[in-house]
């Protein structure tokens, strides 16, 4: 492993799988939530299930950590390895001649979705984990019921986190728009499946970081 990171190539390729893996990981997380809006009740019964479900919590939650936390120290050590090759800044290279403004700015795009996923996991995540492992309660129940849907509303009610919420997603949609084509050309996939996947990538980057959007909007003036 350490000889394949030792290559850019390689720390390229680990870097896409990382990305694909975590766009796998934002959709079902995307899906789930989108339960809140149609149903709170399924919503309760799938939230209640992915938290005490064995696999889930102690093998896929680990990952999933790893993951993210492998990505973005990844892109910090990419973006740290090209400028050190260029041996100048980018602004004095012309980069804008011919790159997007997104993949000049995927560090600064990437670093507030950083500070955004912190957040997050002091909304949700943190206080979950002490629910269930410090306090010790793993029935996912309040007052008779099940306090997850509750719990969602009740984040989306200040303004301020609702604004935040909004303008992580429209950096992740900008993210998105750059990283999933370059996801998929660092492992060297191109065919004649390539147009569509990048059609494909263009509609994810857009449509489900307004999904979650829509869904903080959506309790924070239905609450």
């Amino acid at each position: 492993m350490s000889g394949i990171l030792n290559s850019s190539i390689g720390r390229k390729f680990a870097m896409a799988l990382s990305a694909l893996f975590l766009m796998i990981f934002i959709l079902q997380h995307f899906v789930i939530n989108m339960l809140s809006v149609l149903s709170p009740d399924t919503f309760n019964e799938v939230s209640h299930f992915m938290g005490t479900f064995w696999v889930i919590q102690y093998l896929m939650q680990p990952v999933l950590i790893f993951g993210v936390i492998f990505h973005f120290v990844m892109g910090f050590v990419l973006e740290i390895k090209n400028k050190k090759a260029n041996g100048v800044k980018y602004v004095k290279n012309n980069g804008a001649a011919n790159s997007t403004w997104m993949s000049r700015n995927m560090i600064w795009s990437g670093g507030f979705i950083l500070v955004f996923l912190v957040i997050h996991f002091i909304d949700f995540w943190i206080p979950e984990i002490n629910t269930k492992y410090i306090v010790g309660d793993m029935s996912g129940m309040h007052d008779g019921e099940f306090r997850y849907f509750h719990e969602l509303q009740e984040k989306f009610v200040p303004i301020w986190r609702v604004a935040l919420y909004c303008v992580g997603f429209v950096f992740l949609a900008l993210h998105l728009l750059h990283g999933f084509g370059s996801a998929f050309q660092s492992t060297g996939v191109n065919n004649k499946y390539t147009k569509g996947l990048q059609g494909f990538g263009k509609a994810y980057a857009i449509l489900i970081p307004l999904g979650f959007i829509f869904i903080a909007l959506f309790h924070h003036f239905t609450h």
